[in-house]
């Protein structure tokens, strides 16, 4: 059967610029001019007869007919990718590439994953950490770790672990300074995370105490290090329950009030259409999702 297909680097350049909704960071993933994918795309756009990008001076956004054609194409080439991977990989030890969040990895996967490796030892695990949009990462994946519930064309999206968020510290650092009560944070330093600043007004607004002003505050870039500064007594931090209970468990942290806590977003599995019913992907979910009932 003949297949009328457009040139294949006209639709790699379209589909990477669709993804990051730029020509410029298109041309960084594929290598090339910022020039040439606007070429591609002109090509494709008067291959179809329809315009696919609004060109607004430094930006481009998706017509309607850009957003549909996305959607499909990076589907297709999703599927391309699978069904090359399967032939390259055939043979080896199957590979799974897992993008998780940074704070989640360290604290509750890493502790969790040699019990994969136990249960599939011929499954080899690529686990790198991001926190930015699925839609900006350059490398393929099998599966990523994200919050939700968020909709994600071309993925599907399944929770596996909820979570809270409560503030902690470390027990050596209430042997120095009492803290009994939410309104004996004054004499403390509040630990922030600059990616999560509105995490410690929330709580106190729920604590009963809006106006209170801490000792000190520290701010720190990641979440994880907030936690790390906690473990090493700098202060007190807001601490998401489901990460820190292996530390709680542990005696390294301890919750000094029984409440409020605030909600936060669950943990999600986003595995891309192509992959959701790949033996190796299934395996690995299954895992998580037991491996969440036991935490």
């Amino acid at each position: 059967m003949h297949r009328r297909l457009p040139p294949l680097n006209a639709v790699k350049a379209f589909e990477a610029a669709a993804r990051h909704a730029s020509f410029t960071r298109a041309a960084e993933e594929l290598r090339v001019t910022h020039g040439a994918v606007s070429r591609h795309v002109q090509m494709l756009e008067a291959w179809l007869g329809v315009p696919l990008f609004e060109r607004h001076n430094r930006r481009v956004v998706l017509t309607e007919a850009g957003r549909s054609y996305a959607a499909e194409i990076g589907a297709a080439l999703d599927r391309v990718a699978l069904a090359t991977a399967r032939q390259v990989e055939r043979g080896r030890p199957r590979l799974l590439h897992v993008n998780a969040l940074a704070t989640f990895t360290l604290r509750w996967l890493i502790p969790r994953l040699s019990g994969f490796q136990v249960a599939h030892p011929a499954i080899e695990v690529r686990l790198t950490t991001s926190n930015v949009p699925l839609a900006s990462l350059a490398d393929p994946f099998d599966v990523a770790i994200r919050g939700g519930p968020d909709t994600r064309p071309g993925h599907v999206g399944q929770p596996f672990l909820t979570e809270r968020r409560s503030p902690v510290c470390s027990p050596a650092l209430l042997e120095r300074l009492s803290l009994q009560e939410p309104e004996q944070l004054r004499h403390h330093t509040l630990l922030h995370a600059a990616t999560l600043p509105e995490v410690w007004p929330h709580w106190l607004r729920a604590a009963g105490v809006p106006d209170l002003i801490p000792q000190a505050s520290v701010t720190l870039e990641h979440f994880y290090l907030t936690l790390q500064a906690a473990l090493d007594g700098l202060g007190v931090a807001m601490g998401p329950e489901r990460l820190i209970a292996d530390d709680v468990a542990a005696g390294r942290l301890t919750c000094p009030f029984p409440g409020p806590s605030l909600p936060a977003r669950s943990y999600y599995t986003y595995v891309p259409e192509a992959r959701a019913d790949d033996p190796t992907v299934r395996a690995f979910c299954t895992w998580l999702t037991e491996a969440a009932r036991d935490t």
